[in-house]
């Protein structure tokens, strides 16, 4: 092996040095001194090598940019080396030159075929390898922007993903802080049951669902779903699950309680949350509730509806009704219109609150479940009670839409035992 590094001139443009390598492989002196020369006026490191192996042997050692072989060499014909060139592990590209005494249209299909480059025929011209040099340079610049760039974007996207993990753990965290604002799953009044169901899309969602004691008798359910997903959504169910709470200094429905007066009713709280959803929160979002009042003693039921879906009220002989007419959401209008609903519940009743989550699950056919579905997972699961029937209605939901949920969904299960013995309460006289 020879390898010969020619010293650099001193460029009359300071901008010309390009600093890349070229190697030059084959036995002829007067063409690889003549190529060299050009290639050292550009500003190139030259290496020379006589045998294709050598050749190979210093490509694996310094990665050369530029290699301009001969087509006969010592040991293998030039497309052979170009091949075998190729087939070399290398981080950059390397650019190929081949010189040939002539053009043959088969020996130029078989040099591209193997890889090379460009084809330079002998002897050479300066003007014409000039400008092959050109074109060499204009491709490795380009490789060189396009590796730069990549490394770049490994970089990003290796950030990205630390990023991300980090985002999924907040997430993973938040969304059991999330479920831990309903604190409780299920409650027994008397021989009302509560049953609670709360599934986020996400990891983190919109809804919220709970209930609270008001007197010895009554009992507040509730029921949320904010606009949105996400954080912004989750952040304002918690600000709300605040004003909702168990402690009476908090929860907005229970103050009146607490100077000796009634609770706030449905509609005056409706009413509260509007206000302070105008008034006080600085945001574009709006939400959708339920909040009823029920007294488990006597199964009398007063509810608001605020935009949220209708309840659905299954009897004891399995006719349902959809109850309500809708009422407007909360946060959206000065003076809005909310829907006050009364019902008396008797024993073997149950009533159902969910979110659109469930009504507006989507098959991959593009129809929804709408309330005829909901409607047919009632009577298929009406020998289920409580946790059972939410859990078996959730998967119907997630079968039906084929796991590819797109909203959270939420419900409350208020259901009247059959064994229940309702209080009947005096009739007021007529005046």
């Amino acid at each position: 092996m020879k390898a010969a590094n020619i010293p650099l001139p001193t460029p009359d443009n300071a901008s010309a040095p390009i600093r890349r390598r070229a190697l030059l492989v084959g036995n002829s002196p007067d063409h690889s001194t003549r190529v060299a020369g050009i290639l050292a006026q550009r500003g190139y490191l030259i290496t020379q090598a006589d045998h294709a192996e050598d050749a190979l042997a210093i490509c694996q050692d310094l990665t050369p940019d530029l290699i301009v072989s001969d087509w006969t060499l010592t040991g293998m014909s030039g497309l052979e080396f170009c091949q075998a060139f190729r087939k070399l592990d290398r981080a950059s590209y390397g650019y190929f030159v081949l010189l040939t005494m002539n053009r043959d249209q088969d020996d130029l299909a078989a040099g591209l075929q193997a890889g090379v480059d460009d084809f330079l025929t002998l002897p050479v011209s300066a003007q014409e390898l000039l400008a092959r040099i050109a074109a060499a340079e204009r491709i490795l610049r380009i490789e060189d922007e396009l590796r730069g760039s990549n490394t770049q974007l490994r970089a990003a996207l290796a950030q990205l993903n630390e990023t991300q993990t980090a985002i999924e753990r907040d997430l993973r965290e938040a969304r059991k802080l999330q479920q831990g604002l309903v604190r409780e799953r299920s409650g027994r009044f008397g021989k009302t049951e509560i049953s609670l169901l709360l599934r986020p899309a996400g990891h983190i969602g919109g809804d919220l669902v709970g209930f609270f004691p008001i007197s010895a008798d009554r009992i507040g359910i509730y029921a949320l779903d904010v606009s949105g997903h996400g954080v912004t959504a989750a952040l304002l169910t918690a600000q709300l699950s605040v004003h909702l709470s168990g402690s009476s200094d908090q929860n907005v429905a229970l103050r009146g309680a607490q100077s000796g007066g009634d609770a706030v009713g449905p509609t005056a709280l409706a009413h509260f949350f509007n206000n302070m959803m105008l008034e006080e929160m600085n945001t574009d979002s709006y939400f959708t509730m339920i909040f009823a009042e029920l007294n488990h003693s006597t199964g009398a039921l007063r509810m608001v509806q605020a935009g949220h879906p209708h309840p659905v009220l299954q009897r004891a002989d399995g006719s349902i009704t959809h109850l309500g007419q809708g009422g407007m959401p909360i946060g959206v209008f000065d003076n809005p219109v909310f829907d006050e609903i009364h019902v008396q519940l008797a024993p073997g009743d149950r009533l159902l609150i969910a979110s659109d989550g469930l009504t507006e699950a989507t098959a991959p056919n593009g129809h929804q479940l709408g309330n005829e579905g909901l409607e047919a997972i009632l009577r298929t699961n009406a020998f289920l009670k409580g946790h059972p029937f939410l859990e078996s209605m959730a998967w119907s939901v997630s079968e039906y839409c084929r796991g590819e949920r797109q909203d959270d969904i939420s419900a409350v299960l208020l259901e009247m035992r059959e064994d229940a013995q309702l209080v009947r309460l005096p009739r007021k006289p007529a005046r």
